[in-house]
């Protein structure tokens, strides 16, 4: 299993944000590029890093950071955060980005982003569906998390039959940022429905053991933000638990 460590951007410096609220932000002194140098010293492969900025106002804001950051260092970075078009993928990809993750509009423009499948390669691409649960079930959210989508998690993928997405990230809001421990039965119940997927794990990730954990249930990867600034384990340890 892959590990994702997470840089969160606003106002160009790294963030987390607690249950995904824009008005429940921690700011760390660490500037993006020391962040991401140290994360690739330590053995990272891949680095997640999101536009925060641009997922709050659904364009994009920071793109041209994040290109700089792509250029910096020979590592791979998935990113996203107000992509709205295919030239916004296009951008992102010609800065340097391996792969662009693409939010909201997987949900509301699912023939848009297929189309984005099929051109840049399914490869290129990452489908993040960010969900809350509403009375036990797993709703997609939109605009930064802001606004219901109206729609089932499951009914969303369904947008995506087999062969035609590869990657997807799936969040659950009201565990990110909080250090509570990932949602593995809704997880269990992805891996379950489309064992075709390659699956990453978003939202909660405190300890090893929840490393341990999600892996076991399958999944390809996870993104680590919150838990690592703040020390609860080291990039190594989590490298290491995810290997094992």
């Amino acid at each position: 299993m892959l590990i994702y460590p997470a840089i969160d951007l606003k106002d160009g410096v790294c963030v987390r944000l607690m249950h995904g609220k824009f008005d429940q932000v921690t700011q760390y002194d660490e500037q993006p590029a020391a962040r991401l140098s140290a994360f690739a010293a330590e053995g990272a492969e891949w680095i997640h890093i999101v536009d925060l900025d641009g997922a709050e106002a659904g364009e994009a804001r920071q793109h041209a950071l994040i290109g700089e950051l792509a250029q910096a260092l020979e590592i791979k970075i998935q990113s996203g955060g107000g992509v709205r078009s295919a030239n916004d993928v296009a951008k992102l990809l010609e800065a340097g980005v391996s792969r662009v993750v693409v939010g909201s509009l997987a949900v509301t423009q699912p023939n848009d982003v297929a189309a984005w499948l099929k051109g840049f390669g399914p490869e290129r691409i990452t489908l993040a569906l960010d969900v809350k649960i509403e009375d036990g079930v797993p709703v997609p959210a939109l605009k930064g998390w802001t606004q219901s989508s109206g729609v089932t998690l499951w009914e969303a993928l369904d947008r995506y039959p087999k062969g035609t997405a590869k990657h997807l990230l799936v969040t659950d809001v009201g565990r990110d940022g909080a250090l509570t421990g990932p949602n593995l039965e809704l997880l269990a119940e992805i891996r379950r429905r489309r064992p075709d997927v390659v699956l990453q794990a978003s939202g909660g990730i405190s300890s090893l053991d929840d490393l341990v954990a999600v892996k076991a249930l399958g999944c390809n990867g996870a993104i680590v933000g919150r838990a690592l600034y703040e020390n609860r384990f080291t990039l190594p340890q989590a490298i290491a638990a995810a290997t094992a």
